[in-house]
């Protein structure tokens, strides 16, 4: 089991930015892959980004390109998102994802890939 905790979610204003942080903890293998989704009411969640083990991987919504930085520290078996310009759209739950090692390039853009997430954070951008 590996769980998975975020912070860092909360109120801001149009145009401001946020880093979302996530904590892992638990069986963690080498070679995992992480990732961020998000979800708003009456939507299915959707990848944000994702990154490799390695860092050298990582994958952009086409909505977070040019905004959002993925980023991990695997001495602390963290992962973040660092989220500029942010807009009222951008609002939702973020969720923390996990999933087993398929190398360390490896990065997963689907939902279906990853084994384990965390309990989400909420991010509200009011206009």
């Amino acid at each position: 089991q590996v769980q998975l905790v975020e912070s860092g979610g909360r109120l801001v204003q149009t145009g401001e930015s946020l880093r979302l942080s996530c904590a892992a903890s638990g069986r963690i293998f080498a070679n995992n892959g992480m990732g961020w989704f998000r979800r708003t009411p009456g939507k299915e969640r959707e990848i944000v980004a994702a990154i490799s083990y390695s860092g050298y991987a990582t994958y952009y919504a086409d909505s977070a390109k040019g905004r959002f930085t993925i980023s991990r520290d695997n001495g602390e078996n963290k992962v973040f998102l660092q989220m500029n310009n942010l807009k009222p759209e951008d609002t939702a739950v973020y969720y923390c994802s996990y999933a087993a090692g398929f190398g360390s390039l490896w990065v997963g853009s689907s939902a279906s890939e990853y084994d384990f997430w965390g309990q989400g954070t909420q991010v509200t951008v009011s206009s």
